[in-house]
């Protein structure tokens, strides 16, 4: 499985993909269930992402590889947008006046806010709690599901299907009994 939320390595965003933890029924991940889609959509939008990075800037000047790793942390490991879209978003946020490069050492830029950016970030305060609490809530939610008898017990049904559906002598109707067993399941979890 493959996701593209922001194009971050080989599973471009949240954790996982195939069978797994962060993985629901149809392959599709708990977090694009809870915005109600399936198809490939970013977490964030581009105006939402710069909001954030914004943000992140006016708690302390940083360089944007900080800003990935503070977004993925706050995310507890859900979330990381890839710096091929951090570094342009930085750039576009310098180009609105709303941050500057600050002396740094080394040969990483630092990020600092300006009293543009902070004049924008009071103004769009709501906004901005609104998404801050997203990211706080991917992290809840990856800590939630990430528990051990939940992760032992997927682990054990990956292997028992995968098991099973290999052998040579499988048949339709064993499928389709698998299917049901399956099914029943996850109506009996969604009860809970």
């Amino acid at each position: 499985m493959h996701f593209n939320f922001h194009g971050r390595g080989r599973d471009c965003g949240p954790r996982g993909g195939g069978w797994g933890p962060w993985s629901g029924p149809f392959g599709m991940d708990w977090a694009e269930r809870a915005r109600g889609g399936g198809g490939r959509r970013r977490m964030f939008s581009g105006d939402e992402l710069r909001l954030i990075l914004l943000a992140l800037i006016g708690d302390a000047p940083r360089h944007g590889y900080d800003l990935i790793r503070e977004i993925e942390a706050r995310t507890g490991g859900a979330y990381a947008p890839s710096p091929g879209v951090v570094y342009p978003t930085l750039t576009l946020l310098a180009d609105m006046g709303h941050i500057e490069e600050q002396a740094s050492e080394g040969a990483k830029k630092l990020f600092g806010i300006t009293a543009a950016g902070q004049a924008h970030l009071e103004e769009q305060a709501d906004v901005v709690t609104q998404l801050m609490g997203r990211l706080a809530e991917l992290g809840t939610m990856r800590q939630r599901t990430d528990g051990g008898p939940v992760r032992r017990a997927m682990g054990n049904l990956k292997t028992a299907l995968r098991e099973r559906v290999s052998r040579d002598e499988v048949d339709a109707d064993t499928l389709h009994e698998i299917a049901a067993i399956l099914d029943a399941a996850t109506q009996r979890i969604e009860r809970l």
